[in-house]
Order: C-alpha cells, then sequence, then structure tokens
C-alpha cells in the first residue's frame, strides 16, 4: 500500500482490510510513523513516541473494530502506564501513572495502534497549542497558523495524513476549536459517556469529556461505540444506545434546526464565520429541516466568569499536584502561574457560587431544546489564528511578572481592586472562541464539521449542539451533511494528494 491509498481510507475501512486480513499492521504503521517523520520537523505534533505500546499491540496480531488502525493521543488524561502524562508542561515529568488509562485501555483492546502522544498547550488551557515546553503545533494548512487547542496535536496529525483518528479531550471546545481550524470531523459526547479514571474521577468538575478527532463521520460513530460506557467508580453515567455506529444506518428525521451568528459576550465575530454558519443554514433548509434564527437566554457574560472561575479552582490544585511530586516553580508558564495565583485569591464560597451558576444554563438550554432539537453556531468566531496572535504584549508580561513576584497579584485580587482586569481576561480569552463553552458547563453533546473555507483556502468548521445524551441525532445529521457536502478528499497539502 503506498501513502496516497492510505489517505484515501479512513479508520473504519482500515480496520476492515486489516480484518480480511489484505493488509499488514506493520504496513499501516510504517506508512503512518514515515508521514509523521516527514511533517513532524515543520507541524511539531508529536510530543512523545509510544514505540514499546505500538511494537507490544502488533506482537498480539491486532483484532477488532480498529484492528492495526495507527492511532496518536493526546498527552492528556489518556495516561499510558509506566510513562508520564506532560499536559503539556515540564512540571508534569515527576509524575507517572501506574495503570492504562480506561480510554486507552479500550482503543488497544479494540486492536488501535497506539503509537506516540500529541502536543498541546500547558495543563490544555488555550485554544492554541503553544507549549514553552515542547513548541507550538503547526497547522497543515498553513504551518504559520495555530492548528487550534488544547488538542491541537492531534488535529494536526489527522490533517497532515499522519493517521486517520486522533484521540483527544474538550473542556472548553478542545475537540471541536481544533477540529474547526484543521478540517476535521469532531464530537465532543455528553458528560458521562466515556470514563476519565481510574486516574481521574471527574475532570473539570465534569467539564471535559473524552472523544476522536476524525475525517469521517462513521469513524468518530465507530470510536465512542469503543470508548463509551461505564467504568468501576465513575462519578457520571449515561447510557449509551445500542450502537452509534447503528445510528448512522437510520434514516434522518427531519429537525427543527435553530442558528445564531452573533457572540453572547458581544465579541466580533468573523464574516467569514457568519458565512460559514448561514452557508450551513441555507444547506439544511435544503435537505428539509426547519431552520430559525435563535437563541437560547444565556447570559454571556456570566457564562465567560463561570468559565474563568472553573480555571481559577482547576489550575492551583494541578499545581500543587505538580509542586509535591517535585516540580519548581520555574517549571510552570507565566500565565499559568498567573491563572493559579487569581485562583488561590479567589473564596471557595466565590468559586462554589460560580459553579452553582452551572445549572442556571443548563435548565435554560433544556428548556430552549423542548422547541429546538439543535442550535447551530459558528465553532469559532475567527478563521485560525497565526501564531502568537493572542500572546500578551511584552509590557503586560512584564508587569504581571512583577506583580507575581511581589505577590501582589493576589493581593489585588483579593480586595476586588483587579476585577475590571479579570473581567477583562475572562473576555479576552474567549473573544476567538465565545461559542463552544456552553455545551462543557452544560454537559451536553456538540460537534465540529467542516462545512466552509475561507477565499485563502482555511477551513472554518461549524459547530452543532445538541440535547443532553443525544449524540445519535447530532451523529445522523453530521452523516446527511457529510452526505450533501462531502468533505473527506478535501485534505491539506502537507497531507500529499489522495490516490
Amino acid at each position: 500500500m503506498r501513502h496516497d491509498e492510505y489517505l484515501r481510507l479512513d479508520a473504519t475501512a482500515l480496520a476492515a482490510l486489516v480484518g480480511r486480513g489484505d493488509v499488514d499492521p506493520r504496513t499501516l504503521l510504517g506508512l503512518a510513523q514515515a508521514q509523521l517523520a516527514r511533517v513532524q520537523p515543520t507541524l511539531n505534533l508529536l510530543l512523545r513516541p509510544l514505540d514499546a505500546l505500538a511494537e507490544s499491540q502488533l506482537a498480539g496480531r491486532p483484532r477488532g473494530p480498529l484492528a492495526g488502525v495507527p492511532m496518536l493521543v493526546k498527552d492528556s488524561v489518556l495516561d499510558v502506564a509506566g510513562v508520564p502524562t506532560s499536559y503539556g508542561s515540564r512540571a508534569m515529568r515527576h509524575i507517572m501513572p501506574t495503570v492504562h488509562a480506561h480510554a486507552l485501555r479500550r482503543l488497544l483492546d479494540a486492536g488501535a495502534v497506539v503509537f506516540g502522544k500529541t502536543n498541546l498547550p500547558e495543563f490544555g488551557l488555550k485554544g492554541v497549542s503553544d507549549s514553552a515546553a515542547f513548541g507550538r503545533v503547526g497547522n497543515p494548512w498553513d504551518p504559520a497558523r495555530t492548528p487550534g487547542g488544547s488538542s491541537g496535536g492531534s488535529a494536526a496529525a489527522v490533517a497532515a495524513g499522519v493517521v486517520p483518528m486522533a484521540g483527544g479531550n474538550d473542556g472548553g471546545g478542545s475537540l471541536r476549536i481544533p477540529a474547526a481550524c484543521c478540517g476535521l470531523f469532531a464530537l465532543k459526547p455528553s458528560r458521562g459517556r466515556i470514563s476519565n479514571g481510574p486516574g481521574l474521577g471527574e475532570l473539570w468538575f465534569g467539564a471535559s469529556s473524552e472523544g476522536v478527532i476524525t475525517r469521517s463521520v462513521r469513524d468518530t460513530a465507530l470510536a465512542l461505540d469503543v470508548l463509551c460506557g461505564p467504568e468501576p467508580g465513575d462519578p457520571y453515567v449515561t447510557a449509551p444506545p445500542e450502537s452509534f455506529a447503528t445510528v448512522l444506518q437510520a434514516p434522518p428525521r427531519r429537525l427543527r434546526v435553530a442558528f445564531c451568528t452573533t457572540s453572547q459576550l458581544g465579541t466580533p465575530v468573523h464574516p467569514e464565520a457568519v458565512a460559514a454558519v448561514r452557508g450551513a443554514a441555507e444547506l439544511l433548509q435544503q435537505l428539509g429541516h426547519q431552520v430559525e434564527e435563535a437563541s437560547p437566554p444565556i447570559d454571556g457574560q456570566a457564562l465567560s466568569q463561570a468559565y474563568l472561575q472553573l480555571y481559577f479552582a482547576q489550575v492551583p490544585a494541578a499545581m500543587d499536584m505538580a509542586r509535591a511530586a517535585g516540580a519548581a516553580r520555574g517549571d510552570f508558564e507565566l500565565l499559568t502561574r498567573v491563572t493559579a495565583a487569581l485562583g488561590r485569591a479567589t473564596g471557595a464560597a466565590q468559586s462554589t457560587a460560580w459553579l452553582l451558576r452551572w445549572n442556571e444554563f443548563a435548565r435554560k438550554l433544556a428548556a430552549f431544546y423542548q422547541w429546538y432539537d439543535v442550535w447551530l453556531t459558528p465553532t469559532l468566531a475567527t478563521p485560525p489564528l497565526p501564531h502568537g496572535a493572542t500572546d500578551p504584549p511584552p509590557a503586560q508580561r512584564m508587569l504581571l511578572q512583577a506583580l507575581l513576584a511581589s505577590g501582589l497579584l493576589g493581593v489585588l485580587a483579593r480586595t476586588g481592586l483587579l476585577q475590571g482586569t479579570i473581567d477583562a481576561i475572562a473576555r479576552d480569552n474567549l473573544t476567538p472562541y465565545p461559542f463552544t463553552q456552553l455545551a462543557n458547563l452544560t454537559g451536553t453533546p456538540a460537534m465540529s464539521l467542516p462545512l466552509h473555507w475561507t477565499p485563502e483556502g482555511l477551513p472554518l468548521g461549524v459547530q452543532v449542539c445538541g440535547r443532553m445524551g443525544d449524540e445519535a441525532t447530532l451523529l445522523q445529521l453530521a452523516a446527511e451533511l457529510e452526505a450533501a457536502r462531502p468533505w473527506f478528499d478535501r485534505v491539506a497539502p502537507m497531507a500529499g494528494q489522495i490516490g
């Protein structure tokens, strides 16, 4: 098999070839590794090779629904026994998982050949993948731009033709944002669909979900069938249907679709993002769906504050864990240390009050879904950003470093004198990505579909959100849109040519 032939097939088709004995899994791994070697110097998508793990899979002759499919997984949550999980930070190198993550074990049991872990921003806190410890990740459509974050390395690997499917997770858009930046498909499952264990119970108070980034809807459905299901001790359980792959065989029903193109933060939305949604809405109407402009009555400013408070609660705890294992203060990036300092200055009562507001968002969204089946929005408010576009300017970095060193940052935050600054941080942090966090705080499923490219040839996905536990409707709709406006053969120049 040649690479152009490999690129023409999704994971479902590759596994079928291996299952019939038509292709040797070592051949597929060799093709994936050769393509990785070609693109890694430019894209910097791989953080850690897992040669021993891949060899152990091949030695047992892979079997199952993902038999022999080469895969990469994000270096976050998906623990590999005996290998540090970096979370994009040099501070985590001292912590050594002793067992595989349940989700990784399920992929291996299904026959996937996992041969490496992908790059990401520190602790997965950004919509760009720019780890100070491991370097920036490039976008295969334009290496001078970000592939998104935080699962940016995984998205770059799929878009560059290294693997047909890569693992990641999504705590505020971290699957959907990179998919939108890289011309790929990704679905964030409902809370409780996929276990975060055994190393974690709930991740980010249940806001984060595991998942995959793919080029085909059926690959995502197949991966969900592999990954879904409770494990002992999981704090949340959402019972899956009989089979997501089977769901795709059912004819799609006509849906009531709401759409919007405006940011609930009142921040700007690029004309291309607006055009992407309006084009998708027109296509849905042509397919027979009932489409109208509407949005749930969510306070966008409150949502951004609630999301920022999630960081304030979680980052100090993650830093404390790393410090207890031997990390030095200087092992953490500046913005991570600033976030931790602001978090430590925030009282437990204030954090809890914001956490309780998640229920308000969930109830209002559920009421909205009493009338509408799905909600269509941009995934991103802008095309993929150039590297460094979200970096703080040098003067701001110097000020933050001085406030941290003096201890004044925490003092000012505790007295409320930094509230305007904190509000600005929340707004500025979410300006490029104001549409994705609602699904995380409410636990509802949402997906990004590659239905639009800018005149410059950059992908810009659209998001479709659904009811709690109703991935089936989203996947059926995605399959219908994929058939109406196929995207599988539209690949980044760095991926090569499809044979």
